[in-house]
């Protein structure tokens, strides 16, 4: 064997995504980049706003000492004072810089969280369809991911989460807006959920975290706003990124936010600032941290993502397309009219579209499509949709 056993077996449970890339790959070589309509990756097509290139100006032109120096595990202290500011006005409660912890984006965030959290054999609780890295965070801790299906609409079932929760449950992770789905969690069902994990700690005196994914909470649609989880459940932590929200993904910036109302409040700080220098971590990048007091607030252009998701459901839906309508981020998740989807996503190949099966996702029968695209990649490819969908009627 010349590789960890257990990274040979995530390559082999993921081969199949790897394979889809490879194709698409093939067919950028084969028919040229610009003739294949590529809606697999969640790889922002907006520029950042303006604003970011001004603070990135103005911060590389800086000269003081140390610039690109150490500083504590957790972030500078001015750029912790900047998103705890932010977060008291967006959330209406009182963090504090001692809340914050900056990151190497939310996929890093998540990493320390877990990291923070998990003792071995627990349980990391997700309402599925789900982002596929999750399963690889928990087993990075010694946890165990456990999904859990939504409805039928893709909101949250809390009697399945209920049923699902075990004395094991150490963690509640969910993603609002939602990839693949697009769905926003209403206030009423995080209220429920909130009561639930309540109840749930009380009855196996533990504390079950709630941990909310929130890198698209900017790109919603149709005036729909993203309740605070921090109103309904006091031992929630969120964590974000600007990847999407200021077309960064690269840039690898965001930041944890822990209620101030945690029980375990201060310990949950330490825990993390340490975590994210064992983990190789360290810090967040500098340069990036020093931007983010400049830019609080900003975001891209959201009605652009609006005017995509809306001319891709009209083009779907008259090609014969079931889905549900996203609120947020910016993906569509359609019922494969097979019930493989895998081998509808592989049919869509030959009219040279790529997307990625719900399987990978935790949903079977269903494909993603990520309209970060340009406006003509969707109208170009509606017809070969079209084509497609006639084929298995």
């Amino acid at each position: 064997m010349t590789i960890a056993a257990k990274i040979e077996q995530s390559i082999e449970k993921s081969s199949w995504i790897r394979k889809m890339f490879e194709q698409g790959a093939r067919l950028k070589a084969e028919h040229g980049a610009d003739a294949v309509f590529d809606f697999s990756l969640g790889n922002p097509n907006l520029p950042p706003p303006e604003s970011f290139q001004k603070a990135l100006e103005t911060v590389a032109a800086q000269k003081d000492s140390f610039v690109h120096g150490y500083m504590p595990n957790t972030g500078f202290p001015f750029v912790r004072e900047a998103i705890a500011g932010s977060i008291k006005k967006l959330h209406d409660i009182d963090v504090t810089m001692n809340d914050i912890i900056v990151t190497c984006g939310a996929a890093g965030g998540l990493n320390v969280i877990l990291k923070s959290l998990l003792n071995p054999g627990e349980e990391v609780l997700v309402p599925r369809p789900f982002f596929v890295e999750y399963t690889f965070y928990a087993e990075n801790h010694g946890g165990i991911l456990k999904t859990v299906q939504t409805r039928q609409d893709f909101d949250l079932d809390l009697n399945a989460m209920e049923s699902a929760i075990t004395p094991s449950t150490r963690v509640v992770l969910i993603n609002s807006p939602n990839n693949p789905t697009g769905r926003v969690y209403s206030a009423q069902t995080l209220g429920a959920l909130g009561d639930l994990l309540k109840r749930k700690s009380v009855q196996y005196g533990s504390v079950i975290y709630l941990v909310s994914d929130e890198p698209y909470r900017k790109i919603v649609f149709d005036g729909v706003e993203v309740p605070s989880v921090f109103e309904f459940y006091n031992d929630t932590i969120v964590v974000t990124s600007h990847s999407k929200d200021l077309s960064l993904p690269g840039e690898r910036i965001g930041y944890i936010a822990i209620n101030p109302n945690a029980k375990y409040r201060d310990k949950l700080g330490q825990a993390m600032a340490l975590a994210n220098r064992i983990l190789g971590f360290v810090n967040a990048p500098a340069l990036m941290q020093r931007i983010l007091p400049l830019i609080q607030g900003a975001s891209v252009e959201v009605a652009a993502y609006e005017r995509k998701r809306d001319l891709f459901c009209e083009g779907l839906a008259a090609a014969g397309y079931s889905f549900t309508r996203p609120s947020g981020a910016f993906y569509l998740f359609p019922k494969s009219p097979i019930e493989d989807d895998v081998e509808f996503v592989h049919a869509l190949q030959e009219e040279l579209i790529l997307a990625v099966p719900g399987s990978g996702f935790g949903g079977p029968g269903y494909f993603r499509l990520a309209f970060c695209v340009t406006d003509e990649t969707i109208s170009l490819a509606i017809p070969g949709f079209q084509r497609v969908i006639k084929r298995f009627s």
